[in-house]
């Protein structure tokens, strides 16, 4: 069941269309070169490739890698570190954030209020800053993937190979018990990916927004869907590759958080079964929703 509340912000095309427009709306950022869309490529499953950490206004750059966005309504936390508790809020931080677009809400309410094309696209919409958000959300939350060949193997449509089979069942065994489906990932939990701190970043994750100790270098745990497509993996993007995220966590031992049932968890992989699981992660690609029309920048779409 999808956690967003959708009796607070009903689905409207028109809030739809609003929100596409400003998700890539360069002009809400403070040097008018930063849009939601830039960190966030459709082409890419709304993930971040060009650089390991994403960049914002003045090319300053972010601690940590733009996540994918996709099957928003089924998640109940945002940012790697579960910062925000709400969708509808989530737009807020990257558009007053320092680093990221660095622009006031004051200065984009009055850029939208004197915009002829903003004044027309809010409708009957009162131009405000709560219908943005409830806007950005709306377009967001059309953001879903469920057309991957797994999914087909789902619904009986294809017959998985041999080998993505064997993928298959070495990743429930192996990796399941944090991306578990049919989302691969577990919405509200965050967990430790055993990697050691970066000491330029010193990014402590979840501990940064709790401020317990036993937070201390959880993250939140990623969906996996189009994992194909939304390199440079990890909350800092520090590995360019599938099969070195397969490769890193191949001969682990995992302490898993409460969320999770607690303890320890072993992965052991030989290195063809590690070439298995890639194979299976490669069924998660979605090629309908990288390439839907209407996720794209407006001007550049058919749509």
């Amino acid at each position: 069941m999808p956690k967003y509340d959708f009796t607070q912000n009903p689905m409207d095309l028109g809030m739809v269309a609003l929100g596409r427009k400003l998700f890539y709306d360069v002009r809400l950022s403070s040097d008018g070169k930063v849009s939601c869309g830039g960190c966030h490529s459709s082409y890419t499953a709304f993930a971040h490739v060009d650089h390991p950490r994403s960049h914002g206004v003045l090319d300053r750059e972010g601690r940590r890698n733009a996540p994918a966005l996709m099957n928003l309504a089924w998640q109940s936390e945002f940012m790697w570190d579960g910062a925000i508790k709400h969708l509808d809020l989530q737009s807020l931080a990257p558009l007053t954030h320092h680093t990221e677009m660095n622009m006031s809400l004051d200065t984009i309410l009055r850029f939208l209020k004197s915009d002829p094309e903003y004044k027309r696209a809010f409708g009957r919409h009162e131009i405000s800053i709560p219908t943005v958000l409830k806007a950005f959300a709306q377009f967001e939350l059309t953001l879903i993937s469920r057309g991957s060949r797994y999914d087909s193997m789902k619904r009986n449509q294809v017959i998985f190979t041999d080998q993505e089979l064997r993928g298959y069942t070495l990743f429930q065994k192996n990796c399941g018990v944090c991306h578990s489906e049919p989302l691969f990932s577990k919405p509200g939990t965050f967990a430790s990916n055993g990697l050691p701190v970066d000491p330029i970043l010193n990014d402590k994750g979840r501990a940064e927004i709790s401020g317990k100790p036993e937070d201390d270098l959880l993250f939140k745990v990623p969906s996996l869907r189009n994992a194909e497509v939304t390199y440079p993996y990890m909350h800092d993007g520090r590995m360019k590759t599938l099969t070195e995220v397969v490769k890193y966590y191949s001969d682990r031992t995992l302490t898993l958080p409460r969320g999770l049932g607690g303890g320890q968890h072993v992965i052991t992989l030989n290195s063809k079964e590690r070439v298995d699981v890639v194979a299976f992660l490669m069924t998660l690609t979605d090629p309908g929703f990288l390439q839907n029309p209407s996720f794209q920048e407006p001007r550049l779409s058919p749509r």
